[in-house]
């Protein structure tokens, strides 16, 4: 009974299903670039998930980009360094992306950007490499509903609805 079982057991796969929030958030850091929408959807599943802080983390980096892009070399740094220290104490594959790879790339533009005003640099993105098969389905799923902002946001904005007094 047993020897039948196993070849059947050998023909499921396992597909692990990601937060729909999550999955935006990399269509958006990987695809767009999209650092401010980054920013907006992992804090709504930050929050939901009772901040924890390896969101908080992965937000962080995404703000972390978004500040060095526009030349706020020191909240660059803050955000940046705040999330490779969280990062690193996860395992190196977390969530279905190359975590390790990540915090490596994140503590490079740390010291790069400890050492900015001897030794300026451009601005450079990073992609978030992952490793799941199933995930990167998703993704590439989540990113046909998902239309690029352009121009992208820079900020807050007000509602339509909003009128000037």
């Amino acid at each position: 009974m047993c020897e039948d079982f196993f070849p059947q057991l050998k023909r499921i796969v396992y597909r692990m299903a990601y937060e729909p929030l999550y999955l935006e958030y990399l269509v958006y850091f990987n695809r767009d670039r999209d650092y401010f929408e980054c920013h907006e959807v992992l804090e709504e599943l930050w929050l939901a998930r009772k901040r924890d802080p390896l969101y908080k983390a992965l937000l962080q980096v995404a703000v972390g980009l978004y500040h060095f892009r526009n030349l706020n070399v020191r909240g660059a740094a803050i955000m940046l360094s705040g999330a490779s220290a969280k990062l690193e104490e996860y395992p190196a594959t977390t969530l279905g992306i190359n975590l390790a790879k990540l915090v490596e790339e994140v503590k490079d533009y740390v010291r790069r950007l400890a050492s900015y005003e001897e030794r300026p640099f451009s601005y450079y993105d990073l992609t978030i490499e992952i490793i799941d098969p199933s995930l990167a389905d998703q993704v590439e799923t989540t990113s046909v509903g998902i239309t690029p902002n352009n121009p992208q946001r820079r900020g807050p904005q007000r509602p339509t609805s909003f009128q000037r007094k």
